[in-house]
């Protein structure tokens, strides 16, 4: 197997949390800022925030405000400031214009339907039809497939092989740039090493990894949390209603992260004021104490915010 963990010599720690603006954070995103967050700190790292609000149809008003004062709640606080990738449009625009200008990228008009009724995997029709570039969707020719990498928590990885041949779009119908391009530009232009997510996102970070290399550019180390699902398969999300943690009760969810996350979680804990919880965690987190499973079922008690965790899947 190819390793796939940082390229070049190991700098400072840099790390990430990149919640998308479409509503308030529910047990899950707490998790997975948590995580995050104490990982980068227990290796003396920073920590940034950066809002994912590039799909605008997704976007929530006033959701981002909700997220950063949330946080603070939490006492995760960042080190740099919040960069959203709205404000950073003319960047993706010039890494789309440089891959046009290599002849590695080309106008697609298959739409979702068509591409699902074979299979589900694009198959590059559109490449050699010479179609406009100027607008509408755009697709990367694949120069770097990855079918297996290494993560922190779930170990090795391999990824379908069709899929990661695939030649996928940085840019949509609709002339929204694609999540896939912009995340791994956002991680390259703030020199993050080292993320950790939910493993939701496993399958994508095959075809980021290419990007990374495509870019010539060093491949972070990744590190994917169990989810926190309702039921096997069904992941707590904004679009699926989980509810929001609270920002005046903090306590009872934090500490129910820090057990989602292996912490070894004891009762005087709850004497202590967020800021002190925070510097406990700190100090007892570590990647190797996190399950390794991809989900955790959970079930949530609205009023005291305590969460439950009555299945591990793998």
């Amino acid at each position: 197997m190819s390793p796939t963990a940082v390229t070049a010599p190991m700098r400072k720690y840099r790390g990430r949390f990149a919640p998308s603006p479409s509503g308030p954070l529910h047990f899950g995103s707490l998790v997975a800022a948590v995580g995050s967050y104490l990982d980068a700190k227990a290796n003396q790292g920073d920590w940034l925030v950066r809002i994912e609000d590039i799909d605008t149809t997704r976007v929530v008003k006033n959701a981002d405000s909700d997220i950063l004062n949330t946080l603070h709640a939490y006492a995760l606080n960042w080190d740099e400031p919040v960069v959203y990738q709205t404000q950073r449009l003319p960047l993706y625009q010039d890494i789309t214009h440089s891959l046009l200008k290599q002849n590695l990228v080309y106008g697609c008009t298959c739409t979702r339907k068509q591409i699902k009724a074979i299979g589900g995997i694009y198959q590059g029709h559109c490449q050699a039809l010479n179609h406009n570039t100027q607008s509408g969707a755009l697709r990367l020719v694949q120069q770097h497939p990855t079918t297996q990498f290494n993560d922190l928590i779930q170990g090795d990885i391999t990824v379908n092989s069709a899929l990661s041949h695939e030649d996928y779009l940085i840019k949509r119908s609709d002339d929204l740039f694609a999540y896939q391009l912009v995340v791994v530009v956002d991680d390259i232009d703030q020199g993050i090493n080292r993320i950790v997510r939910g493993a939701d996102l496993i399958e994508p970070t095959a075809r980021q990894i290419s990007l990374f290399k495509q870019l010539d550019s060093p491949v972070p180390e990744f590190a994917h949390l169990p989810l926190a699902v309702a039921k096997p398969g069904f992941k707590l999300s904004k679009q699926n209603y989980a509810p929001a943690i609270s920002k005046q009760n903090p306590k009872p969810a934090l500490i129910s992260a820090f057990e989602f996350l292996g912490l070894p979680v004891i009762a005087d804990l709850i004497d202590l004021n967020i800021e002190q919880l925070i510097a406990w965690g700190i100090k007892n987190f570590s990647l190797k104490q996190v399950p390794q499973v991809s989900e955790i079922q959970i079930s949530q008690h609205p009023r005291s915010q305590k969460v439950q965790f009555t299945h591990l899947s793998k």
